[in-house]
């Protein structure tokens, strides 16, 4: 499985950039719902409920909270704890292949996929609610070692 990155880099980055991002969006959302914007966050918490459930053994019956923007990050929680308890030595090996069984790999690599697909899919719908929020989502991407000084150069 050469095209499917390790678990640790998925979990990094579901609990990283994706959840910073996340974050980000539902604090935008936050007094400006618009059906639109909560359809697409019912949609973001279907996939994240999809990875949850790719990446662990058995379903869990608990379903969160009603309010989307809890759901969103109660989905979020959810979906990393179960990424972090796969199995990272096992992840991506298929078995053997006359059972013609699919590796957990492939599943929850895909879902991971839909998660990053509906995430910039509430994005441009949260362009026309909030037109900066480009900026905002890029806040905290570059830090100066060395801050520019105050006074002109020239």
């Amino acid at each position: 499985m050469r095209h499917i990155p390790p678990i640790g880099w998925i979990s990094e980055k579901l609990d990283g950039d994706l959840r910073r991002r996340v974050e980000k969006l539902c604090v935008a959302l936050e007094g400006r719902m618009t059906p639109e914007a909560e359809n697409e966050l019912r949609a973001l918490c279907r996939a994240l409920d999809r990875v949850a459930d790719a990446g662990k053994h058995i379903r869990s019956n608990g379903h969160g909270p009603n309010d989307a923007l809890q759901k969103v990050r109660w989905s979020m929680n959810h979906a990393v704890s179960c990424v972090r308890l796969v199995d990272s030595a096992t992840f991506g090996r298929r078995a053997a292949f006359h059972h013609f069984e699919k590796s957990k790999a492939e599943g929850l690599y895909g879902a991971f996929l839909i998660v990053i697909d509906r995430i910039h899919r509430l994005t441009d719908v949260l362009r026309t609610i909030d037109p900066a929020i480009d900026e905002h989502l890029c806040e905290g991407l570059v830090r100066l070692t060395e801050p520019l000084r105050e006074e002109p150069i020239a």
